[in-house]
């Protein structure tokens, strides 16, 4: 004879199983996607560096400004800009400092110049611009446990190595935000084309024996 207790007893155990086995669609899912379950994130940064100056910079100070347009130079985003302390030299300055950067290659028209205040000058001149930097959030979240496997779903770690490997190897983190411009067309070639095509001509690059990219006769 089948007691209450009996009953009460197989109806909880009933829960306790629906509950544990639960369907995927029920759990919190990690995103089959690597790059949806760990973004990364591309946000301005400002650059700068500061160098002592009296007329001239040393030839240490020299390396480091040339690293620093070269850096800006590939990764750079608007202008950049020359803040020296306020005082009876500061157009000189500014002047001689805004000469050596067109020299490194940075164009007149993207150069800043401005003046610090004297209560918040270290008496250095400052050059600054504003740069791109891709992160990607911290790994390590081990609230899963990796031996319970049943739904086969994927770790909350699942594609964090990665993405840090791609946030620090790209070379402009601007290009993980939108795509670059395209470059401009070449005219002449496409009216080449154009009237080869009108002539019922191959409008195909001919290249010679001497441009062919076989490496090897094997297969020939």
């Amino acid at each position: 004879m089948i007691t209450r207790d009996l009953v009460r007893m197989a109806c909880l155990l009933a829960v306790m199983l629906a509950g544990s086995c639960a369907s995927p669609s029920e759990q919190k899912m990690v995103p089959q996607d690597g790059a949806v379950n760990h973004p990364i994130t591309v946000e301005p940064s400002f650059r700068s560096l500061k160098l002592a100056y009296d007329g001239r910079l040393s030839s240490d100070d020299v390396a480091s400004l040339s690293a620093f347009v070269d850096d800006y130079l590939a990764r750079g985003n608007g202008a950049i800009s020359i803040t020296a302390p306020a005082g009876p030299n500061t157009q000189r300055t500014i002047t001689a400092l805004g000469e050596q950067l067109a020299n490194l290659g940075v164009p007149r028209s993207r150069i800043l110049v401005g003046t610090q205040d004297d209560a918040a000058s270290d008496g250095r001149v400052e050059f600054g611009y504003i740069s791109y930097q891709a992160n990607s959030g911290a790994c390590g979240d081990w609230s899963t446990q990796a031996a319970d496997t049943a739904d086969n779903a994927p770790m909350p770690n699942f594609g964090c190595a990665v993405q840090h490997d791609i946030a620090a190897q790209v070379a402009d983190p601007r290009d993980l935000a939108q795509s670059r411009g395209l470059a401009p067309s070449d005219a002449a070639r496409r009216m080449q084309v154009l009237n080869k095509y009108e002539l019922g001509q191959s409008s195909a690059t001919i290249k010679t024996k001497d441009q062919s990219g076989a490496v090897s006769d094997v297969g020939q």
